[in-house]
């Protein structure tokens, strides 16, 4: 009864998961001429080769770097944003809103919208006479086209696309934390921060962790932001060149070999599970759920 029960779900699983999975694992042992043709097989030697290249390990940093960007900037904000929301005044739905919008806009809408504000001939941020003299990069060559500034633009377009996203949970997250608690807190004197450290963090510890590992794994899987932003960009630097787009952009190196793009696809995969394995071990041993 049991396995009856649960065959529809194990259809599904091995379909769209375990079988693409295993026929990428195949795929990336063939190494193809540049017309990605005459695949022969390369056995393991091609993922250790994919590994070691300098292109895999360019793209290996950069990825790192704007998660380590991305996934901080978008925890904090989203905590900040929800607690400044947590409040039962009037009006305080018309905020949360506000600050939830982003998750019913699409990557390319986003995308677009920062391109049109960072633009240097004709971006509404760029054109602005004070802030392009505080900050001359803004207008030449342009946030986007700077190899020290374009990743951190694009971060920024990431964070606040997934902020809606993030909002959305902790709140759920904050609705569901007992008001004794706080009750409880104050009577003994706790300030504000003092409450927010010792009942609001620990008693979002799940939710926290939950959104870590999706921003985290957001983060390694970015493509659309790049792709619209800067593609990869700026040459010859390709300082925004990620694994996802190294994988499957149209001005990647391995564009066409479809041997090499399956391994890098499947070492990502390999990348993020070690991430999200570390995480769970090393930060869900100190986070508290419920009576346990």
């Amino acid at each position: 009864m049991a396995i009856a029960m649960l065959a529809p779900s194990l259809v599904i699983l091995v379909v769209f998961v375990l079988y693409p999975l295993g026929k990428a694992v195949v795929l990336g042992q063939q190494r193809c001429n540049v017309q990605g043709r005459d695949c022969v097989s390369n056995g393991w030697d091609q993922y250790i080769d994919t590994f070691l290249s300098s292109e895999f390990q360019h793209a290996l940093g950069v990825t790192f770097k704007f998660a380590l960007i991305t996934v901080p900037l978008g925890l904090v904000f989203g905590v900040g944003l929800a607690v400044l929301a947590d409040k039962h005044l009037r009006g305080i739905g018309i905020f949360r809103a506000i600050f939830s919008s982003t998750v019913a806009t699409s990557v390319a809408v986003s995308s677009l919208m920062w391109l049109f504000l960072l633009q240097p001939e004709v971006g509404a941020l760029s054109n602005l006479g004070w802030l392009s003299d505080m900050f001359p990069v803004i207008k030449s060559p342009g946030l986007l086209r700077d190899p020290g500034t374009a990743l951190t633009a694009v971060a920024m377009s990431s964070v606040w696309s997934s902020l809606g996203f993030t909002f959305i949970l902790v709140t759920a997250g904050l609705q569901g934390i007992p008001a004794e608690l706080y009750e409880a807190a104050a009577i003994d004197g706790a300030t504000g921060s003092r409450r927010f450290r010792h009942v609001t963090l620990p008693m979002l510890g799940p939710t926290l962790l939950f959104v870590l590992i999706v921003l985290t794994t957001r983060a390694f899987q970015t493509y659309g932001e790049i792709d619209l932003l800067t593609s990869g960009g700026p040459k010859p630097h390709d300082s925004t060149m990620t694994l996802t787009y190294l994988t499957y952009g149209q001005d990647s190196i391995i564009r066409g070999n479809a041997g090499l793009q399956a391994a890098t696809a499947v070492l990502l995969f390999v990348v993020l599970l070690g991430l999200s394995l570390l995480q769970l071990r090393g930060i869900g041993k100190r986070v508290h759920y419920g009576n346990t």
